[in-house]
């Protein structure tokens, strides 16, 4: 019986050369340097398409949006990383975006998903928003689970980054059925509960993954690309002012402290 021959392998993003770098068709030196910004370039990469000036203001603000929250568990970990090898910086900075999951920064994969879901990207135009968000709503109680892309921790009344990323939606084209599915979510959510959830900035930007039509499995990955950049910033910091080893040794000394406080004795 004849063998029959392998697929070839194949990638359409890019290929070098002694003479030629090419990304997606374009000459890296001459068509991209000094003609994209590193959102665009993602952008292309992404989709082998040239953003137009609206993609370009929208995802830029995505992917900025995601750079920076503070000392949050990701630029803990890679502080605690880097101060222990502090010869493998890249390795903090994986450390720092291992924890990138369903509660940080990852939940607007959960958003986009939970969207699609209700709202299949083939569906038409006419489908009604409210119902939708309604059964919705109800399916994630039904089974116990935490609505993704409402309420935060801190920022309480609001998330100030949703507005702002909502209102550069609507200035960019790009505030259709998903960003107003994720709105009436968050209202339907409100109303049952009686608490006060409004769409915080993972729930915001999932709607916007939507309405670029990005597939919800690689969302999570603009958090990753974007907050990678923040942690070399918190890497860079703690190697000009470390304050790890001061963390580490205050968390040490409160939590072992009972065990070195004397025991009374019994009567």
């Amino acid at each position: 019986m004849p063998r029959q021959p392998k697929p070839l392998v194949r990638s359409d993003i890019a290929y070098s050369t002694p003479e030629r770098i090419s990304v997606r068709g374009k000459d890296l030196p001459n068509e991209i340097l000094g003609h994209m910004n590193l959102g665009d370039f993602a952008y292309f990469q992404l989709t082998g398409k040239t953003a137009t000036p609206q993609q370009s203001a929208m995802f830029n603000a995505l992917v900025i949006t995601l750079v920076e929250h503070g000392m949050t568990p990701s630029a803990i970990a890679a502080r605690m990383t880097y101060a222990g090898a502090p010869e493998s910086l890249q390795a903090a900075v994986a450390a720092g975006l291992c924890g990138l999951g369903s509660v940080f920064v990852g939940s607007m994969e959960g958003a986009c998903r939970m969207l699609y879901e209700a709202l299949p990207a083939d569906r038409g135009d006419d489908s009604d928003l409210a119902t939708l968000a309604r059964d919705t709503v109800a399916a994630y109680r039904e089974r116990g689970a935490i609505v993704p892309g409402l309420g935060h921790p801190l920022h309480k009344p609001i998330d100030p980054r949703t507005p702002r990323l909502f209102e550069l939606a609507a200035q960019n084209g790009m505030s259709g059925r998903y960003v107003k599915l994720m709105q009436l979510i968050g209202d339907e959510a409100a109303r049952v509960t009686g608490k006060a959830l409004p769409v915080n900035a993972t729930g915001a930007l999932g709607a916007i993954c939507c309405e670029f039509g990005f597939p919800w499995r690689i969302v999570r990955g603009f958090g990753v690309m974007a907050r990678a950049i923040g942690l070399v910033g918190h890497i860079l910091e703690e190697g000009e002012r470390p304050m790890a080893v001061e963390l580490w040794q205050r968390v040490e000394d409160e939590a072992s402290a009972h065990l070195r406080e004397p025991h009374e004795e019994k009567p």
